[in-house]
């Protein structure tokens, strides 16, 4: 869901950004993990609070690819919601509010996703896809750059043409 979905990073930057008066630039976080970047782990503790899943801003063009493609395939939203124990209800109505389209019974909170057995598996997070039986696909993201071991998608439209001939 984060950072596939749900713009995380964006929230920490705008974050940053009214607390400093200025902004974050790109070079100073992208291609890095976010434990590697000071300005940003400040930020971390937020992550644990209620409250800071839901607002999240949503990943450019990915309802209505989405959307479409529920029209096709089974779509399920898996989060590794354990991490952050007070983000369930946050990322639920998150969930309800901007993909209505995804029925609930197919949204999954999870520890590890590696219990998933799906055709494909979207994420930003190698160690997700690690062990996936399906089909990975790394969504582009500031701390994967550097990951080449799976086929990578760097925006929904990407995501759509994927799907077009599946």
């Amino acid at each position: 869901m984060d950072e596939v979905i749900a713009e995380m990073m964006t929230k920490i930057l705008t974050i940053y950004e009214k607390e400093h008066g200025k902004v974050l630039t790109r070079d100073k976080y992208w291609g890095k993990r976010l434990q590697d970047v000071p300005e940003v782990m400040a930020y971390r503790p937020l992550i644990f609070e209620k409250g800071f899943f839901r607002d999240l801003p949503v990943m450019k063009d990915s309802q209505e690819v989405l959307q479409e493609l529920s029209e096709r395939f089974d779509i399920y939203i898996v989060t590794a919601a354990m991490t952050f124990r007070n983000s369930f209800e946050d990322k639920y109505d998150w969930l309800e509010e901007h993909f209505s389209f995804i029925p609930w019974r197919n949204v999954v909170f999870c520890g590890d996703k590696h219990i998933i057995k799906t055709d494909w598996l979207i994420d930003d997070t190698s160690y997700n896809l690690k062990n996936f039986s399906g089909t990975p696909l790394l969504y582009t993201s500031s701390h994967n750059t550097r990951e080449d071991r799976y086929r990578r998608v760097n925006n929904w439209q990407e995501i759509r043409e994927y799907f077009a001939d599946k």
